[in-house]
């Protein structure tokens, strides 16, 4: 294993990597801090980089789901009325009970999916991240990789089945 520059790193890739964090925050501090946060979780798993020429999309897909995460709690945080007399108005209307019920199933089933994303392989994560989470084409996806069109689809294919497979382990029918 090489040894990594980070500075180098966040020098070639930083503007980048904010982008995306901007892309899916909407807010230019908040991106910010998930670029630090993608440096520092890209920095307790240097030793598991095997290919440096590849560390682009690999800090491109940390930032994204750390991006996400972030949203996530800040949609938990949002989600809790701090007012009493809007908690107990939200839980005492039963249509209102059972749409709050049916957004907290998607939540988590989303939430679900995107964990189950984790066992996948890293080259299955990657190509289903960038296809679905930033909506590149396969070619744009090759072009990120450094792989060919033909090798992306063939991946996406698999992950595909692969998800489906951990997904109806999970949920047998």
């Amino acid at each position: 294993m090489a040894k990594i520059d980070f500075d180098e790193l966040y020098r070639i890739h930083g503007r980048k990597l904010c982008q995306i964090a901007f892309s899916i925050t909407k807010d230019r501090h908040l991106a910010e801090d998930v670029v630090q946060e993608t440096f520092i979780k890209a920095y307790k798993k240097a030793d598991t980089i095997i290919d440096t020429h590849k560390i682009g999309s690999w800090l491109a897909a940390i930032a994204a789901r750390t991006a996400i995460d972030y949203l996530r709690a800040e949609k938990r945080r949002k989600w809790l009325p701090s007012d009493q007399s809007i908690m107990e108005q939200i839980f005492s209307d039963y249509d209102n009970n059972q749409s709050l019920e049916k957004e907290v199933e998607i939540i988590l089933f989303k939430e679900e999916i995107q964990h189950m994303l984790y066992l996948l392989t890293s080259e299955y994560q990657q190509v289903l991240v960038l296809r679905f989470q930033y909506g590149l084409k396969e070619d744009e996806i090759a072009c990120k990789l450094n792989i060919k069109s033909g090798t992306v689809k063939t991946r996406l294919h698999r992950a595909r089945k692969q998800l489906k497979k951990v997904m109806s382990e999970k949920y047998p029918a």
